[in-house]
């Protein structure tokens, strides 16, 4: 394979979490004509979903697209430092942050209490530069964003601090509980909600003219959401925000992550011989298992034990037993024929089991299962810019 390991401890040989960076373009491109006239917001928080920040920011830039968005501020930054000078929204820190980094780095950053509006206002007069801002509104989802009860207070804070120049409201934005489910009753709610936070918002004199409230499943199915931004994070990464959402939208999705490693050990079992720690698996006939060097010590699920499959030797394979910190166990049947050195696919494009395959089947869903993948686990990026 023709790529240049990322990181971990563990010989790229022996484990890799392989991504295909042109997979990853060709699904930014198809949704960004999905979407259009809305814009495309590559969302990379979380070491780009498990795939690799630097390596995803280039290659969205690389095919055109003008907004990233992270959480944090240190995110927002090491994207700075490493050269990149796009649009960039970050909205998640705490209240002794200092933001004048970000705001003298031209990094938008959201607001979501009259405090917060301060604190951007303080950063701007120290870098002497004014703020980019995006106030969040609850619409329903509560988590972050101001209280509607609130807004207006924001809203009017906001509208102050633009007035003399320390901040420029961008947009007004908010973010969906269940648009995965067009019939929740939420949907409906949370866009009416949004409609509403907007009018006050221009009642107050502001113009916000950058507005976002489509996650991936919203961009996906539900058009009135997306305003002028979408900000679309795990289907860009191939992996369905919900069962059949893509589909039913006419997106095709390319998985961009294969996680994959080794066969380390084969051997015979005979029947009634338990696998794994508490013998939670007993053979029930004579078999062959092989073992596999990842675990959850490298983001690999606990519960995959004994529920999930693997990929060996063009067929699946199941992991049999409790998954180790470092290994877990798989059966590849009495006749098996697979040797040491053999390659193992965890999830990567059908017919290989699928993240979101692999998130059923241990009670959790796709993101976390790509996310999770832990950083001892090396990523070797192939296709679109190369890493260097």
């Amino acid at each position: 394979m023709d790529a240049q390991p990322v990181g971990g401890w563990i010989d790229p040989v022996t484990a890799s979490a392989d991504i295909d960076l042109d997979a990853y373009a060709a699904n930014l491109t198809a949704l960004a004509a999905h979407v259009a006239p809305a814009e495309l917001m590559a969302v990379i928080k979380a070491d780009g979903y498990g795939h690799g920040l630097m390596a995803c920011a280039r290659a969205a830039r690389a095919v055109g697209v003008r907004w990233l968005g992270v959480a944090t501020p240190g995110e927002a930054m090491a994207l700075r430092e490493a050269g990149d000078t796009g649009r960039l929204l970050c909205w998640l820190y705490g209240p002794e942050e200092d933001l004048t980094a970000l705001v003298a780095s031209d990094v938008d950053v959201s607001a979501s209490s009259v405090e917060q509006v301060g604190d951007l206002v303080a950063a701007a007069a120290t870098a002497e530069r004014t703020a980019r801002v995006h106030l969040k509104i609850d619409t329903g989802l509560h988590r972050n964003g101001a209280h509607p009860d609130d807004w207006p207070a924001v809203v009017g804070a906001a509208a102050e601090a633009e007035r003399f120049g320390a901040v420029e409201v961008v947009g007004v934005w908010s973010h969906l509980a269940s648009a995965e489910e067009l019939d929740h009753p939420s949907v409906a709610a949370q866009l009416d909600a949004f409609d509403e936070a907007l009018a006050v918002a221009r009642a107050e004199g502001l113009d916000p003219r950058t507005n976002h409230l489509a996650n991936s499943a919203g961009a996906l199915q539900l058009p009135r959401s997306r305003h002028q931004l979408v900000r679309v994070g795990i289907a860009t990464f191939g992996v369905d925000p919900g069962d059949g959402v893509a589909a039913s939208a006419g997106v095709a999705l390319r998985p961009v992550m294969r996680l994959r490693a080794q066969l380390v050990n084969v051997k015979p079992v005979r029947a009634g011989g338990g696998v794994s720690y508490g013998h939670t698996w007993v053979a029930p006939h004579d078999t062959v298992v092989g073992l596999v060097p990842l675990g959850y010590g490298d983001g690999v699920p606990r519960h995959a034990g004994s529920v999930a499959e693997v990929w060996v030797g063009g067929r699946r394979a199941p992991v049999r037993g409790r998954i180790c910190m470092d290994q877990f166990v798989v059966e590849l049947g009495p006749d098996a024929q697979d040797r040491v050195g053999d390659e193992v696919v965890l999830f990567g494009a059908e017919p290989a089991p699928t993240a979101e395959e692999w998130g059923r089947v241990c009670g959790t869903i796709g993101y976390e299962i790509v996310t999770r993948v832990g950083a001892r686990v090396p990523r070797r990026h192939v296709g679109g810019t190369p890493t260097p």
